[in-house]
């Protein structure tokens, strides 16, 4: 049976005006969609152009990458290995210590001592990246100068750290509303079988949130893979294929600033690969952000 329709949608004044705020939300809605098409047109465009000079095997599988400066050379993956050097190093630092945050706040803090914390934590993620960055050069680069001599300037330790305490508070809120939504009554089962916080909180509540928790962690990654100011001024604009945290890389995206700062022609080479490189960020980050929905959709807990 159908349900009956209490909008007043088509009735007289009420329903021009129904209509008439439908259509402005639509619109709010179609701006954002069509700003996305767009953004992957403009990409696409300008990728097409690159690899009709360059061919894709060569540009995904060699790793000189120099479009700029003669020898000129179009292998990304250097910037591809900057790039996750500093996911990994930020995910090292992140996800153990949000996850520990985000257990503190669900399971041991008490009300008060929540409500002074999590917005404190949340200020965290709204200071401007590219302070993040002057940190990085100014506290986190001198403190691991004092512990290993032989580090840089620019290096991705400093890079991946300070990317790393940028995304905590992305995965310990997340983490803890996922946590906080577990139904008490599971607590107390646990409780009434004689289990302790530690084990309620390890072995009911994380299990049982794991979904929402997978998927910080994935948006976290994601968000990491995107940071760009904080990347640049911290680990440099060094293409670079090394294993030696202390020595400076660049990132995809630090090279898509320095493109943009550089006095290079609009339409050569050297441009055209400002859009290869970016439609190959923009799939990485799609990709994180569709398999952050499938483990969200198929790992959630739903309870009665």
């Amino acid at each position: 049976m159908s349900s009956a329709d209490l909008t007043r949608a088509g009735s007289g004044i009420d329903g021009t005006k129904n209509r008439l705020i439908r259509y402005v939300f639509f619109a709010c809605a179609a701006v954002t969609v069509l700003t996305t098409a767009g953004i992957i047109i403009v990409l696409v465009e300008g990728a097409v152009a690159f690899f009709r000079e360059v061919s894709i095997v060569e540009f995904f599988t060699t790793a000189d990458w120099s479009p700029i400066i003669r020898p000129r050379s179009y292998g990304v993956l250097p910037l591809i290995w900057g790039t996750m050097l500093i996911v990994v190093g930020s995910a090292i630092v992140a996800i153990p210590v949000g996850t520990a945050t985000a257990v503190y706040l669900a399971e041991y803090a008490d009300r008060r001592v929540r409500k002074i914390v999590k917005p404190t934590l949340e200020v965290l993620a709204g200071i401007p990246t590219i302070v993040y960055g002057f940190f990085a050069l100014s506290f986190i680069t001198p403190l691991l100068q004092q512990f290993f001599p032989e580090t840089g300037t620019f290096n991705a330790a400093a890079g991946a750290i300070v990317v790393g305490v940028m995304v905590i508070p992305m995965v310990s809120s997340l983490s803890e509303d996922a946590m906080s939504a577990v139904p008490d009554e599971l607590r107390q089962a646990a409780y009434g079988l004689g289990a302790t916080k530690y084990e309620v909180s390890t072995d009911v509540v994380i299990p049982a949130s794991v979904s929402g928790i997978t998927a910080a962690y994935i948006l976290a990654i994601s968000r990491a893979i995107g940071e760009t100011m904080a990347v640049t001024l911290a680990a440099g604009m060094h293409p670079n294929v090394t294993f030696n945290p202390l020595e400076p890389i660049q990132t995809m995206t630090a090279y898509m600033v320095q493109v943009g700062i550089s006095d290079v022609s609009v339409g050569s080479i050297g441009y055209q690969s400002l859009f290869a490189v970016g439609i190959t960020l923009f799939a990485m980050t799609l990709s994180m952000n569709l398999l952050s929905l499938w483990v969200k959709s198929r790992f959630r807990e739903e309870y009665q």
